[in-house]
């Protein structure tokens, strides 16, 4: 019998634009990728790991965090990059409440059929409800824990590092509950999530699910063949 590991969870960051979501990286990655935006936008699908160290109630480790444009000309991707992952985080801002985006991005993740966490931002400004933002969500038919269903609601200040631990540890506990896992030893099985030109040729960035990838090997994408350099 072959034996299964635990890898790390694929986590999809969705939500309406402005609600946060690259700012709630930031402050998971400790990194300012906000600020090197174009227009304070993300543009692309970009793929980073955090690690969780073991603490009481989880033991911790590395998450894979796929972050997903807001804006809503980038639909296709935000749907590619929730097709990815194991997990989504819904981002929606306490201030502002269920937007256009919202919307989509929670459509998005019924049609992906992946469990999700409802992660409320921006719990600092003083125009913040949570209630409010919670009552919005559960006319579209979400149903939070402690109140009859079983999606977790975790709310955070990004800015102030509040909740931020909090949402790890959901993400960790989900990922636990849904059994997320990946032999090393199986064939590969890895997702293009994007692709650019260099001057030593075409970089492509990967999400390796189950397998190793390795310099020198042959991998296939579709009808194309290349090596890993």
């Amino acid at each position: 019998m072959k034996k299964e590991y635990i890898r790390a969870p694929i986590v999809c960051v969705l939500g309406h634009v402005d609600h946060g979501k690259t700012t709630l990286l930031d402050a998971i990655r400790k990194t300012s990728v906000a600020a090197r935006e174009a227009g304070g936008i993300t543009q692309s699908i970009g793929a980073s790991v955090v690690a969780l160290p073991a603490q009481a109630g989880t033991k911790g480790g590395p998450i894979t965090f796929i972050d997903t444009p807001g804006h809503a000309a980038f639909s296709k991707m935000r749907s590619q990059g929730a097709k990815v992952a194991d997990i989504a985080v819904l981002v929606v801002d306490a201030s502002g409440g269920v937007k256009p985006q919202t919307l989509e991005a929670l459509q998005i993740i019924r049609e992906a059929q992946i469990p999700f966490i409802v992660c409320v931002t921006k719990m600092d400004l003083p125009s913040a409800s949570l209630e409010a933002v919670q009552g919005q969500l559960e006319k579209e038919g979400v149903s939070f824990e402690g109140r009859g269903g079983d999606v977790p609601l975790v709310s955070v200040s990004a800015k102030k590092g509040i909740g931020v631990n909090e949402l790890l540890e959901t993400i960790i506990l989900v990922s636990e509950v849904k059994g997320v896992e990946g032999s090393p030893e199986a064939n590969l099985e890895a997702v293009v999530i994007e692709t650019s030109q260099s001057k030593g040729g075409p970089l492509v960035s990967v999400i390796v699910r189950c397998g190793t990838l390795k310099v020198g090997e042959e991998v296939f994408c579709e009808d194309k063949t290349t090596k890993v350099k």
